[in-house]
């Protein structure tokens, strides 16, 4: 792996898909800043991190990414000296038909899906571009399909998709990658977070075995390999992509 004594910034890295990628990225060497709104499972995360590699150099960064764009690169360039990759992996949802849903559910979401990617991904740039770095960012499937009751969520999946494209056209020139992943369900706290109960979430991990072609759902693990390889230099011919972590879902299923 080419990522040891690269530095990185993972947002979200209180718990889910960003705790398990501050994780693999301290694991192969990476100098990593974990960026989380909850102070107790941001330390959770470091602790996880040094378990993974115990000579790990670790930054804990408690922010909102909607607020604190500019603090966190530039504590993070002030800390390391330097900056090679970006994660814009924060993110939230919400349920709701358009007969019911009003602007705030809009704005919360649009704020910390993309309008923080874009504030980061701007204060990041020039660092990266010394670097010649690069951005993953974490989309989803619902960017890519529709769902029933879950408009804005995924509308700004669909929007942060286009956005990482034309932002590879834009950076492109500077040698600095741009990509997203984009999963299918994946075991987390998030519908939980939405208000989902575990019981009905565990009807609908079941559920789910028949609408991926590979009959189970994902793990935050497969997801982070994912990133992993988007971040280093085996994809170096790879920018723009929005890569399906998928298991088949958007083969076999129309929303």
């Amino acid at each position: 792996m080419s990522l040891s004594g690269k530095v990185v910034i993972v947002t979200g890295a209180s718990s889910g898909i960003g705790a398990t990628t501050a994780e693999a990225f301290a694991r192969h060497g990476a100098k990593v800043a974990l960026v989380g709104r909850n102070e107790a499972n941001l330390k959770a995360s470091e602790a996880a991190c040094k378990a993974a590699n115990d000579k790990a150099e670790l930054l804990l960064i408690i922010a909102d990414v909607t607020v604190d764009a500019e603090r966190i690169i530039n504590e993070t360039v002030r800390k390391f000296g330097q900056l090679d990759v970006l994660v814009n992996n924060a993110g939230i949802g919400a349920f709701g038909s358009i007969l019911d849903i009003d602007v705030d559910q809009f704005d919360a979401i649009f704020n910390t899906n993309l309008r923080s990617v874009f504030l980061l991904t701007k204060f990041a740039a020039p660092h990266l571009i010394k670097t010649q770095g690069n951005i993953v960012n974490v989309s989803s499937v619902a960017g890519l399909r529709a769902f029933p009751d879950f408009s804005v969520y995924c509308t700004s999946k669909a929007a942060l998709d286009q956005f990482t494209r034309c932002i590879a056209l834009d950076l492109a020139p500077h040698n600095v990658r741009v990509n997203a992943v984009n999963p299918a369900v994946i075991i987390t706290d998030f519908s939980i977070r939405m208000g989902v109960s575990k019981e009905d979430y565990a009807k609908y991990l079941e559920q789910c075995k028949s609408t991926h072609a590979l009959g189970r759902v994902g793990s935050t693990k497969e997801v982070a390999d994912a990133i992993i390889f988007l971040a280093n230099n085996t994809a170096s011919f790879i920018t723009g992509t929005t890569l399906p972590v998928d298991g088949g879902k958007t083969l076999l299923c129309p929303r």
